[in-house]
């Protein structure tokens, strides 16, 4: 899947460390709504308020972000069929990391690990990620289920991570693959 979303991630994520319009200092409280389309194969709870975002990449999936305006957070839920090849999430995440490359971006692994969401196996990796503008923090997880492959992304400022991260693990508590 395309790491093209960089640069605009950059922009909704930069700015000063006030947290905009939503509040993600304490995840618990922000509230998470169900949604569903049936052009998705799954169903999960998002946050209340925030913005769907479409940066034309070819993805199939929802994007949304916190705010308008920088600084945002992004989440991306993103998934794309398999149609009976069979995926190594290693390989996955190296063409994830040399997207990020090949942007210019200078990046870290600082974990990865096995996850499992709504029922789904997976790998999980958080990174930090340096650029022009400034650093970012992401957490991806690759999820390989029966029919797709998903990818699921939060990328925000090292200084919102934490409360952005906390979110994050609300939102996939919620999956529910169809």
């Amino acid at each position: 899947m395309k790491a093209s979303f960089l640069l605009a991630a950059a922009a909704l994520t930069l700015g000063t460390a006030s947290l905009g319009p939503i509040s993600l200092g304490t995840a618990g409280a922000q509230t998470l709504v169900p949604f569903s389309d049936p052009k998705l194969p799954f169903k999960v709870s998002l946050p209340q308020g925030w913005l769907g975002a479409d940066f034309a990449d070819g993805t199939s999936g929802v994007s949304l972000v916190s705010a308008k305006a920088p600084p945002a957070t992004l989440i991306r839920l993103l998934f794309m069929p398999k149609e009976g090849k069979a995926v190594d999430l290693n390989t996955e995440f190296g063409k994830f990391e040399t997207g990020l490359k090949s942007s210019g971006v200078t990046i870290k692994q600082l974990s990865s690990k096995d996850a499992r969401y709504g029922g789904v196996g997976g790998t999980e990796r958080e990174y930090s990620v340096t650029h022009p503008q400034g650093q970012l923090r992401i957490r991806v997880w690759y999820g390989n289920g029966a029919r797709n492959l998903y990818s699921f992304q939060l990328t925000d400022s090292p200084e919102r991570y934490a409360a952005a991260n906390a979110l994050f693990t609300k939102v996939l508590a919620t999956l529910r693959f169809q």
